[in-house]
């Protein structure tokens, strides 16, 4: 048995895996029978007791999914109950609940914020019909709008909102159209993704029968450009690749403690943990996650343990995707390579094409090249 101590604060991820339908681009883990909810809220209770002591606070907590909010709200604040009974979460520590439009209302949203949630996310994706209907989401243009004049009527001060673009059939004045009627909530944060493709998706089907084509990388570029230069220049913070918030204060804490390497762990079936230079996931099925739980053994699947090399090469894909980059002496003190020695023709060339800074000691890059961030990895 491993010892997952630590000695400094961590993450807490708590996967629901229910959804009432699922969407037709998601590869996430969850199933459309809530039958299982209460087994699975009992599973979690013990799974919590099995890592007490995992680390000496908290302080962060996010519940995602699948989706939260087709829980009744009696059950999620059970669920933010249990994590304080359990773990020692810090005062003020984020917590975020992601919810579906289609879903909540001021009254459930008021018992969400009174349970201890303070940082609401809720999966948009758009405020057209037409594209949510491509996408298979269950909610409509105006229930999204409802949900965020919701949240602010429940009294939320942090309110990220999820949106996709490069959707078929999207144009760029359609996507400007969404980004504005987002702006006109003032929203604490946004996270705009491109759509892909996950092998496996109804999507995925679609593409390979060939009734759908995926934008060509001049579009994506265009769609990233329009994407980051609209919200800077109305005052957002371009912090990762999909990313945005409306002050660096406003920037995910927990998002930063997946690409700092900081430890995190995850509950549910599914969920992901990592501590020092291991990672370990859990089952990926309800059924089976309960089964170990009631029968005192953690419902790890698996899990791996990651050389220097590619503890680095991580290092590397998470700080160029980021707008604080990568700080050298950091890096060499935590990975053990200098890189402006090791890299110093690499990073000079990629500086000449414009994809990075390179400001003193620290690395950053440019919005290109937070645009090809995969590739700049690979130095």
């Amino acid at each position: 048995m491993h010892d997952d101590r630590i000695s400094t604060a961590a993450g807490l991820y708590i996967h629901v895996p229910f959804c009432r339908s699922k969407c037709a681009y998601c590869d996430f883990y969850s199933i459309t029978d809530r039958g299982a909810v209460d087994a699975w809220l009992e599973a979690l209770s013990l799974e919590m007791g099995m890592y007490r002591g995992f680390a000496p606070a908290f302080d962060t907590v996010y519940v995602g999914g699948g989706t939260p909010s087709c829980l009744p709200p009696g059950r999620l604040e059970e669920l933010l109950r249990l994590v304080r009974c359990a773990f020692p979460v810090v005062a003020g520590a984020e917590t975020t609940v992601e919810v579906n439009p289609g879903d909540v209302d001021a009254a459930f949203l008021d018992r969400l914020r009174g349970a201890g949630c303070n940082r609401l996310s809720i999966g948009v994706q758009s405020f057209n019909d037409g594209v949510l209907a491509f996408l298979g989401r269950r909610h409509n243009a105006r229930e999204a709008l409802a949900a965020i004049e919701a949240g602010r009527r429940a009294g939320f001060e942090n309110l990220s909102v999820d949106l996709i673009y490069g959707v078929p059939g999207q144009s760029l004045d359609l996507w400007r159209r969404t980004l504005r009627i987002a702006l006109a909530f003032v929203p604490e944060h946004l996270s705009c993704y491109e759509l892909t493709v996950e092998r496996g998706t109804p999507l995925h089907r679609r593409l390979e029968a060939g009734h759908m084509a995926p934008l060509g990388e001049e579009e994506e570029s265009l769609f990233f450009e329009e994407t980051s230069t609209f919200l800077e220049d109305s005052g957002y913070v371009h912090y990762e690749v999909s990313n945005f918030a409306r002050a660096e204060s406003l920037i995910s804490r927990h998002n930063h403690g997946y690409w700092d390497h900081s430890p995190y762990l995850g509950l549910g079936p599914a969920a992901h943990s990592f501590r020092g230079n291991r990672r370990w996931w859990n089952h990926r099925d309800v059924g089976r996650y309960v089964r170990d739980a009631r029968s005192g053994k953690r419902p790890v699947a698996g899990g791996e343990e990651l050389s220097q090399e590619e503890l680095r090469t991580e290092a590397l894909y998470f700080g160029f995707r980021t707008k604080r980059g990568i700080h050298g002496p950091a890096f060499r003190q935590r990975y053990g390579l200098d890189l402006f020695r090791a890299r110093e023709a690499a990073l000079r060339g990629m500086r000449d094409e414009g994809l990075i800074r390179l400001d003193g000691e620290v690395l950053s890059p440019t919005r290109r090249g937070l645009a090809l961030a995969d590739r700049l990895c690979l130095l």
